[in-house]
């Protein structure tokens, strides 16, 4: 069998990756190494792990049972549905206007000429809806595949050259503390979208609905699929964490948080301590992250909101897709149009209304598994409780030092 055989077997998996590889990887976890170094590394492969069964469960609830996470969420009862469906909505629209922004940004640095982010943000919109109105499914199965093999190859190639480098800066005087309570806002921004926020699990179980319509698709298949874009979010943004230790630690210059300002430090410190010639280099591994999460946020909030009109409605046309990815990308549009300047306000709330908000659909989705009789076994149910303990504790600290302190 050919890679490219291989690799026609693989679909939702790196699809998720996809989406997940853009604001956690290339800011979060970059601006993670470029303020406190190797410090949160170990936090960063802790969340992707503590996280891992209830983003699986997902996939096993899918192959199962025959039925969508969202589906099973309306089982749960009408106010985990609507709860699900409000979240989606925010997210939806904020996500969208955010990696659009930033996609919008990153291209506007990397051009040799100079066209107006606003121009550069409806020229992307307008190549993502045409991309998505050819195909949905089978277009962005084949799109996120060339997209992850690339990115993939060309940040391995940035950490390699960085490596061989050495840091960039010396180690700082003064080694700043993640660990102290100012910073917990910080850790909980860099762990709510990380991987991804947690409506991703309701979104690839529709990508593998949508695919099991025209391929037979295993549960074996399914999780070796899964397990594969997983591993591959989990290792690249320990790489990103790394490429801002290397190129931005210990540096004197003010790290910039907010995504846009980022993206031009990022480019430039890359072009500084590596060289000229890495600007193309740099700029395409940006551009890539950010662009395979335009498009894949697009399609799947659209398909989460369809699907959930469609439970509460009974049917929908078959257009109606299209119809939400429209609608979708309008709303995004206008928070960039109108709210650009609280962009990162609204961001910043949207990461953390993830974080709050995974713990509880952590548990509805391990509640549904409970339901379909496949109650996790073995290391994975101790990894199940681990994980809920880990994120119902860092949930309450969260809220008690925003609200109570």
């Amino acid at each position: 069998m050919t890679f490219a055989e291989k690799l026609k077997g693989f679909g939702p998996g790196i699809l998720m990756a996809t989406a997940a590889v853009g604001g956690s990887h290339l800011v979060a976890a970059t601006q993670a190494g470029a303020l406190f170094g190797w410090q949160l590394v170990w936090l960063i492969l802790a969340v992707n792990l503590l996280k891992y069964p209830f983003f699986r469960f997902g996939v096993e609830y899918t192959l199962r049972s025959k039925e969508s996470l969202v589906s099973g969420y309306k089982q749960l009862g009408k106010p985990i549905f609507f709860g699900f469906i409000a979240l989606n909505i925010v997210a939806a629209i904020v996500n969208t206007a955010g990696v659009l922004l930033l996609t919008a940004s990153l291209l506007f640095y990397a051009l040799p000429w100079q066209i107006e982010v606003m121009i550069l943000c409806y020229g992307l919109l307008a190549i993502c809806l045409l991309i998505l109105m050819l195909g949905h499914y089978k277009v962005l199965d084949s799109a996120s595949k060339i997209i992850m093999v690339s990115l993939t190859l060309a940040t391995l190639a940035a950490f390699i050259v960085a490596l061989s480098n050495g840091a960039a800066h010396p180690e700082p005087a003064s080694v700043p503390n993640p660990y102290q309570l100012a910073m917990l806002g910080f850790l909980v921004v860099l762990m709510g979208w990380m991987p991804a926020p947690i409506e991703i699990s309701a979104i690839n179980s529709l990508w593998l609905k949508a695919k099991t319509r025209t391929e037979a698709f295993t549960l074996k298949q399914g999780l070796l699929d899964f397990n594969t874009g997983y591993m591959l979010t989990a290792v690249l943004a320990v790489v990103f964490c790394a490429l801002g230790v290397l190129i931005q630690y210990g540096s004197t210059s003010k790290i910039e948080l907010a995504g846009v300002a980022f993206s031009k430090q990022l480019i430039e410190m890359y072009t500084t301590t590596i060289g000229e010639w890495s600007r193309n280099l740099v700029a395409g591994i940006a551009f890539l992250c950010m662009f395979g999460t335009t498009l894949t946020v697009l399609d799947g909030y659209a398909r989460t909101l369809n699907e959930s009109v469609t439970l509460l409605k009974g049917s929908l046309p078959k257009y109606s897709l299209n119809i939400f990815v429209l609608v979708q990308a309008i709303f995004g549009l206008s928070v960039v149009v109108f709210f650009k300047a609280n962009l990162k306000d609204m961001l910043t709330f949207a990461m953390t209304l993830a974080f709050v908000t995974t713990p509880l659909f952590a548990l509805f989705n391990l509640k549904l598994m409970h339901a379909i009789d496949a109650k996790p076994k073995g290391l994975l149910k101790l990894l199940t409780y681990a994980g809920l303990l880990y994120l119902f504790g860092f949930t309450f600290l969260f809220l008690y030092w925003k609200f109570v302190l």
